[in-house]
């Protein structure tokens, strides 16, 4: 039975998280602990396990659940098939036309469905999944509104100039903790990519990595706050990131530069960790912020 848009998503990024985080042939691919990371219902993620252990990428057992058949570093087939059926060509389609201009501000379901000649509920699953990555909103009462996001040059350049403001002051907060092991996790991460991993991962897995790191580092502020903030701008440029990484950006610098600041973290110095954070996300706004992509 062919997958919905929903399931073939998640099993993308099931092949991404085992990718990011290098787990052993034999590993214990939990149902829950996927849900939750990959913030979902349990559903739709056991019928994408499902799926690769049809795809030779895992085995089941009744009684104990699923594990990795293969290496993470012999999955490069399976992305590539993956990443192919993982996105609904109607949400393609919508995302092109948001980050060009061409969508009006408010819109009907009822439209929407006659110019793009699809079902209500075809409509609605994309509709959903926009509105979980933060550029639509439903109406009070009828309709559908688009949110602002980053669709212009100069709104890509105000989000790293943001950026530069606040993710270095987090690494200084009075409540800023982070322990060893998220620090292990956060370099074995980056030194994959580092290491000729940026090479063989798709677009969305880089954009993922990228994300988590940030994230992960705002968290650690203490900050609520900032946190929601960080992920509110990752939810923002997912669009036009996803874009960016066909131009080949020095995703390998990028990653040696992550490196740098947990090296200062790794020595207790957050003053140093906070100026090398500055610095890396001016280097990357110098790099990515291009007129091209929003042509």
């Amino acid at each position: 039975m062919p997958l919905s848009p929903l399931q073939a998503r998640i099993a993308r990024d099931i092949v991404s998280h085992v990718r990011r985080e290098r787990f052993p042939v034999g590993h214990h691919l939990v149902e829950s602990q996927l849900a939750n990371t990959l913030n979902v219902s349990r559903t739709p993620v056991k019928f994408a396990l499902g799926h690769l252990v049809e795809k030779g990428m895992l085995t089941y057992d009744r009684n104990r659940g699923f594990f990795l058949a293969r290496s993470s570093d012999d999955l490069s087939d399976l992305v590539s098939e993956v990443m192919e059926k993982s996105d609904d060509p109607l949400y393609l389609t919508l995302a092109e036309l948001r980050l060009s201009r061409q969508l009006p501000e408010l819109f009907t379901e009822i439209e929407f469905m006659r110019q793009f000649d699809v079902s209500r509920a075809a409509l609605r699953a994309v509709l959903s999944r926009m509105q979980q990555e933060g550029w639509v909103e439903q109406r009070a009462g009828q309709g559908w509104r688009l949110l602002p996001m980053i669709d212009s040059v100069e709104a890509y350049e105000e989000s790293y100039s943001f950026r530069a403001t606040v993710e270095p002051s987090g690494l200084l907060s009075p409540t800023f903790q982070i322990d060893r092991e998220t620090l292990a996790a956060c370099r074995k991460q980056q030194e994959f990519i580092a290491n000729g991993g940026y090479l063989t991962m798709t677009p969305q897995e880089l954009f993922e990595a990228n994300s988590q790191f940030h994230e992960t580092l705002a968290a650690c502020s203490g900050n609520r706050f900032l946190q929601q903030t960080v992920r509110r701008l990752d939810q923002l440029r997912r669009l036009v990131e996803y874009r960016q990484a066909s131009a080949r950006t020095p995703r390998k610098g990028q990653a040696e530069e992550h490196l740098a600041i947990l090296d200062c973290l790794e020595r207790g110095d957050r003053l140093a960790a906070a100026d090398q954070m500055r610095r890396h996300l001016e280097q990357a706004r110098r790099h990515k912020v291009d007129p091209a992509l929003f042509e």
